[in-house]
This record gives structure tokens, sequence and C-alpha cells, in this order.
């Protein structure tokens, strides 16, 4: 899916377009059309594309980015902005495999992001791999969420870790499986670690106006640490037009 956006998206590219296209890989694949969720009785659009500006947009979704999506009545996920140059556009897919949900985000651009944009990937991937390695090792989960909010504070990162004031997010992964939002979820108060077999989106995300950027991919512990179910490493954090 990836591949189809990087191959078919690029400059004046909508998200709509971008994710019409991933959605096409998706169908082919074997995703029958639904998206289950557990705490919010919502429609979920699985193909969250948001470029520049969009990314800087909250919405009513309790997640770092939600997207700005094709009208009011359905203002989630994939809308009519275009990719601009030198503008982060981040991509966040939902896919269902025979029922069972693996979840993954990468960046894209037309052009080439400025020093601080990449610092800013550069410092999620940070905080992803210390979180990885905190459920690894069989800490709870508020454990790591503590861990990764320590490192963002660290980087200056934390008043954009995942949202903006008043409306930031309190989370930095959560457990997949039949459901999008399963739990334990990595935050406060999930005093319980992933159990082996488990299995977890990991997504630390900065917000700011003008944008957003992050990396997330779905893991499994193992009795010797986490492995990874989407593309990891194989898959470029940032992929170019």
């Amino acid at each position: 899916m990836f591949e189809a956006i990087r191959d078919l998206g690029g400059l004046g590219k909508t998200e709509l377009e971008m994710a019409g296209a991933a959605e096409e890989v998706s169908r082919s694949q074997g995703f029958g059309g639904r998206i289950r969720m557990r705490k919010w009785p919502m429609d979920c659009d699985r193909v969250v594309i948001a470029a520049g500006r969009s990314g800087g947009v909250p919405s009513y979704f309790d997640s770092a980015v939600g997207g700005l999506g094709a009208s009011p009545i359905s203002s989630l996920g994939a809308g009519f902005a275009k990719v601009r140059e030198n503008e982060p556009v981040l991509v966040d897919i939902v896919h269902l495999h025979r029922g069972y949900v693996s979840d993954c985000t990468r960046m894209f651009c037309s052009g080439k992001l400025d020093e601080e944009w990449m610092l800013r990937l550069d410092d999620m991937t940070e905080i992803s791999n210390l979180v990885r390695g905190s459920l690894g090792r069989g800490d709870n989960c508020s454990k790591a969420w503590e861990i990764g909010l320590d490192a963002a504070r660290e980087m200056g990162r934390h008043e954009n870790l995942m949202g903006m004031k008043p409306e930031q997010a309190r989370f930095l992964g959560h457990s997949v499986g039949l459901e999008l939002d399963e739990t334990p979820v990595i935050a406060e108060g999930f005093e319980r670690p992933l159990e082996i077999g488990g299995t977890m989106a990991i997504e630390p995300k900065v917000i700011y106006r003008d944008g957003a950027i992050g990396i997330e991919d779905s893991w499994t512990r193992c009795s010797d640490g986490m492995e990874c179910l989407t593309p990891g490493a194989e898959l470029p954090p940032l992929m170019h037009w």
C-alpha cells in the first residue's frame, strides 16, 4: 500500500487520490471493508493521509492525527488537501489480514524536508526504539509510556508529542488484534506488560501547526524481545516523490 502511494502520489496529488491507490491494493489482498473498534462506536477511516497543515488539525478521534476527511460529516481520514513541495505528508494505514489488524505509518515528501523536520523524525524513531525495548524486557506499559515521555522531554518535544494542547493524546501505542483499539495501551495507568504473543502498534508522533511527523509499526512480543509484523526497517521512514 505504501509502495502504491510512492508510485502514484506526488506533487499536486490530493490525499484522497493517494488513499485510493492504497485502497485498491488492500481490497485486492482481502480487506473486507470494516474496521472494528472497541471503545468508540464510530466509523474509522483506515487510510489517514495528512499533507502539510492537515497534520496540525485536531479531530474528534483520540489520536495524534485524524485527517480532515472528505466532508464535515465524515471529518476523518484523507481529504482534498494537496501535496506541496518540501512539506511533510503523513500516511497512517490500517489493513486487515483475514480479520486481524495491521497498523503502520510512514512519511512522504515531494522535494526535501528541512533539517528541523528531519530531526523531529529522528527523535520519534529513537522514542519508538526506547518504547519497544521497554516492552520487550517485560516492563509494564505504563513504564514504557514514562520512558517515551521522559525522552520527549529531554528532546524538547513533549509539548507536541501526540498532539498539541488542549487536544494532546496521552499514549504512544495501542494493542491490535481483531479490533484496532485493544488493550493494553502504552499510557499511564496500564500497570501490566504486553504479554508474550501480544501485538502492539507503537506510534510516536509530533504535531505542529504546519504539519505532523512520526513513525509506526506493529510488533509482537516474543520470548526474546519484539518482532516486527509490518515492514519495519525494510520500508524507509521517509520516502520521496
